[in-house]
């Protein structure tokens, strides 16, 4: 009595190493040429437009590549928005401290001032009270807030500059 089937299917000789790594490397380049035909299709039409949209799933792999992140590819598209700039697909990820809306450039903020309240003459105002959206660092003089630094810049839409990247 001889090999089984699946025996036989065992004993044939595997794909060399080489092919399966070309296979590998022609489909990561299809992937980024698809990629980069989803994003460019993005803003096409729209010009600038500051509305934040959804990233769609299919370029979540993309995402990570612009952030230099390596989460799953949907958990990224998810936490994702784009928004248009002369046709450009511009993108930023959420995260605690990292708002994708239109910065607070203030220099009044009533959560802060009613910190100082609490808290006269602290030295740090927490985000919980600032808001996570401010481009300055405060602290209280007295029972009011002060801006002390700027901590981020804005683009000329409004938006935290390091937060937006390009799609490539």
């Amino acid at each position: 009595m001889g090999p089984s089937p699946a025996h036989q299917r065992l004993r044939r000789p595997l794909p060399s190493i080489g092919f399966a790594l070309a296979a590998v490397g022609l489909a990561v380049i299809f992937l980024t040429a698809a990629q980069a035909q989803d994003a460019s299709r993005l803003c096409g039409g729209i010009g600038t437009d500051d509305t934040l949209r959804p990233v769609p799933a299919s370029l979540g792999p993309a995402v990570n590549t612009v952030f230099g992140m390596s989460m799953p590819p949907a958990q990224a598209a998810r936490m994702t928005s784009y928004g248009c700039v002369r046709g450009r697909a511009l993108v930023c990820t959420a995260g605690a401290n990292l708002p994708c809306g239109k910065a607070n450039v203030s220099r009044k903020l009533p959560g802060a001032d009613a910190y100082c309240r609490q808290n006269p003459n602290a030295d740090f105002i927490p985000a919980a009270a600032t808001g996570h959206d401010t481009i300055f660092e405060w602290r209280c003089s007295g029972r009011t807030a002060t801006a002390t630094k700027q901590t981020a810049q804005v683009d000329d839409r409004g938006f935290i500059k390091d937060f937006w990247k390009p799609l490539r």
